[in-house]
């Protein structure tokens, strides 16, 4: 349920309400609104409670949530989530946020390589997998710890924030140790004990789409990050399986702007993962922008034909850079702005 409080009610009549929502054993979220504050009421679904809470002193109103997802919907929260993720960067405001890196962390040199090549051309956020998810186990399946130190020496030297991959909750305390984001790829979206210790974790979130992942699905698996009372979540749409065997996935434009519609989370386009070919990364980049989403996830590598993990899907960084290119008229276009062009000091 949501509880919209009267505007006269002061901190003290909101507590008493909160009080009255915890008597009945659920769980009382408040959001503080310009104009109106909203409460809603988390736990098992009681249609008499309608009465009891409309009954309450500065109650306004009492509406029924029918979606089975509460904390991430509209509903709850009408207004957008803006992610704070550190080192002066938020996702989910005005400017975009731009994911850019190597698929897997290589070796030190190579990470802050690509790590000052990538801010060069407008990234703000480093990416980078320590712990790879493969397909074969006998294929290159990440440095783990040293990737993940090479990976905050490259934040370090250029003041970016950090995204990696969490595959086992063994991981948590070193991927939060080194990272400012921490990804639930594809495959653990449904992983419900290591959402349950994200959540947990309280640091931000970024949650792919699994390969075949309905929206109600990926929305119910941010609830279970957002119901441990973590709410920085960030959603990822990568691309999803079909019966198209032309390109590696089928990029799913639609649900940006539809979860977007559901949901208050930011939202950031996968056109690597999503479509497996390099060729097709900039224009549906450049789609994924113009359908609304929050900012981009891109793989970059210098050599992309040696890279240990999606070379394919690889910008070098001369593509990416052109790539930032094209899609800085679509973000003009649609009243959005990309980071800063960057240069290391030596070139200063």
């Amino acid at each position: 349920m949501i509880i919209v409080v009267s505007p006269e009610a002061t901190p003290d009549d909101i507590d008493v309400i909160v009080a009255r929502i915890e008597e009945t054993g659920r769980q009382a979220h408040l959001s503080v609104g310009t104009e109106r504050s909203i409460i809603g009421v988390i736990g098992p679904d009681d249609p008499s409670l309608q009465d009891i809470f409309e009954s309450l002193p500065h109650v306004e109103s009492v509406h029924r949530v029918t979606k089975p997802y509460k904390l991430v919907s509209r509903e709850f929260h009408p207004g957008a989530s803006v992610i704070d993720v550190g080192h002066g960067v938020s996702i989910g405001g005005p400017e975009l946020a731009v994911m850019a890196g190597p698929c897997s962390i290589e070796n030190e040199k190579h990470m802050v390589e690509t790590a000052i090549a990538v801010k060069a051309a407008g990234a703000n956020i480093l990416r980078g997998g320590a712990f790879k998810p493969r397909s074969s186990p006998y294929a290159f399946r990440g440095l783990g710890n040293d990737g993940l130190r090479h990976l905050a020496t490259a934040s370090r030297e250029t003041g970016m924030p950090v995204v990696t991959e969490l595959m086992s909750v063994r991981d948590i305390d070193a991927v939060c140790e080194h990272s400012d984001i921490i990804q639930i790829g594809a495959r653990n979206m449904q992983n419900f004990i290591l959402l349950d210790e994200v959540g947990m974790a309280k640091k931000p979130v970024l949650l792919k789409r699994a390969l075949s992942g309905q929206i109600e699905e990926w929305l119910l698996a941010a609830e279970y990050i957002m119901a441990q009372g973590n709410p920085h979540v960030i959603l990822c749409e990568r691309g999803i399986r079909t019966f198209e065997t032309a390109y590696r996935n089928t990029f799913d434009v639609n649900a940006i702007p539809l979860v977007k519609e559901l949901s208050h989370l930011p939202v950031i386009a996968d056109p690597s993962h999503g479509t497996g070919k390099l060729s097709l990364v900039t224009p549906v980049a450049m789609a994924g922008i113009a359908a609304g989403a929050d900012g981009l996830m891109i793989e970059v590598h210098n050599n992309p034909e040696h890279a240990l993990s999606d070379g394919p899907q690889s910008l070098t960084y001369e593509r990416f850079a052109s790539m930032m290119r094209s899609v800085a008229g679509i973000a003009s276009a649609v009243e959005r702005t990309l980071p800063g062009v960057w240069a290391p000091a030596a070139a200063r």
